[in-house]
């Protein structure tokens, strides 16, 4: 039996963490390479220290579309430029660039590409899972929304000018009270923000108030005790300077904040003919599309592939006694809408594009799709035909 009242917590991080800075910088690798030759294949690991970048990983992309060594160093350090960091243990213009990017194994490439009498594969084997919850607008669960917001609004004021006094690190995580299923009220908020020499953590904790007051529903501000902002003291020290930053290690950050299963995979680094990122973005895009549609109040989709496979494995629907409608009888229906074979995937929600620098902070889901493609995922247009089953 589902508990009636509880407390639940999901935490962010900001696009300045050293593993958010990892995740940047191998996205934007991605998007070079796929904006060059939408099919590129492109994994791309990255290491982050103190005046230090390493980048590690393989591609495969015809010869003369090659980006050469001098514009893969340039979009690294733009992507770092971009993020913010111009200090003495992590600058963007002399952080030193170690590149040992090299070519895709042709076993790899023989096992998951199409040819005369085979579809195109999955390009390893793995499970990937999506949710929606109707507790928010954006259909995310409330805890990892209102971390990530105060995260991005920081960043926001930082970037304007507005708030100098931020720098790029940070962290967020936010607890609420749950009551028969639904979010009712926050019972703590934990910031903690890199900042500039001179200001106190009294100073940092004024500074971050009205930012936590504009995020949180009106009203929902914690009790005086339950708002920790730089528990520890000073924040001077941070990024990649402080704590060495790799590619992947923020994956419940990238997803629901612990509220839904995760397959285990990261998303950052990799193009989209790796399922481990296409495959949860297709399930995030269903589940939030048979939330949107009125079937259930909340939706898990799992989806499964075999390496070299096309079609996926299992298509699994769980609604959590949600549903108006029989979960397999959304199964079948989720089948029919849409082609989740690798190739499909990416044909539908147009994913061979440079779209992916932009979700390595503050979430690859509950966003808002742009006009170039960004987020396709989370749009709902398979509403109509989902509202039939009712």
């Amino acid at each position: 039996m589902a508990r009636s009242s509880y407390q639940f917590t999901s935490e962010s991080v900001s696009e300045g963490h050293p593993d958010k800075v990892s995740d940047r910088v191998s996205d934007s690798i991605v998007d070079l390479f796929v904006g060059r030759f939408p099919e590129a294949r492109c994994a791309c690991e990255t290491l982050t220290t103190t005046n230090l970048i390493v980048l590690a990983g393989e591609m495969r992309i015809p010869e003369d579309l090659m980006p050469s060594m001098d514009e893969i160093e340039d979009n690294v350090r733009n992507a770092v430029k971009d993020i913010g960091y111009n200090q003495k243990g992590f600058h963007w213009r002399t952080a030193e660039l170690i590149n040992r990017l090299h070519g895709q194994s042709g076993d790899i490439a023989m096992g998951v590409d199409a040819g005369d009498e085979k579809e195109e594969g999955a390009g390893d084997q793995g499970i990937m899972f999506g949710f929606a919850t109707n507790e928010t607008p954006e259909l995310m669960p409330a805890p990892i929304t209102y971390s990530h917001q105060i995260l991005q609004r920081m960043a926001e004021l930082r970037k304007s000018g507005e708030r100098p006094e931020f720098e790029p690190d940070a962290k967020s995580q936010v607890t609420l009270r749950y009551e028969h299923g639904k979010p009712v009220a926050v019972e703590s908020v934990v910031v903690s923000t890199q900042h500039k020499e001179g200001y106190t953590p009294a100073d940092v904790r004024e500074l971050v108030r009205p930012i936590v007051k504009e995020i949180l529903p009106e009203g929902w501000f914690p009790p005086e005790e339950e708002f920790y902002v730089n528990p520890t003291g000073n924040f001077v020290i941070g990024g990649p300077d402080g704590d060495a930053g790799l590619t992947g290690r923020k994956i419940i950050v990238d997803t629901y904040g612990g509220a839904a299963p995760h397959g285990g995979g990261a998303f950052s680094g990799k193009d989209p003919t790796k399922v481990d990122r296409s495959a949860a973005y297709a399930s995030r895009y269903l589940a939030k599309n048979v939330v949107a549609a009125g079937l259930a109040d909340k939706c898990t989709i799992q989806l499964s592939y075999a390496i070299g496979v096309a079609k996926p494995l299992s298509v699994y629907v769980n609604c959590e006694d949600t549903e108006k409608v029989d979960p397999e009888k959304i199964e079948y229906a989720l089948r029919d809408l849409m082609d989740l074979s690798p190739k499909g995937i990416r044909t539908h929600l147009q994913l061979n594009r440079p779209i992916y620098a932009r979700t390595a902070a503050y979430g690859h889901f509950g966003r808002t799709p742009t006009e170039d493609g960004g987020f396709s995922w989370e749009k709902t247009d398979l509403v109509d035909q989902l509202k039939t089953l009712l």
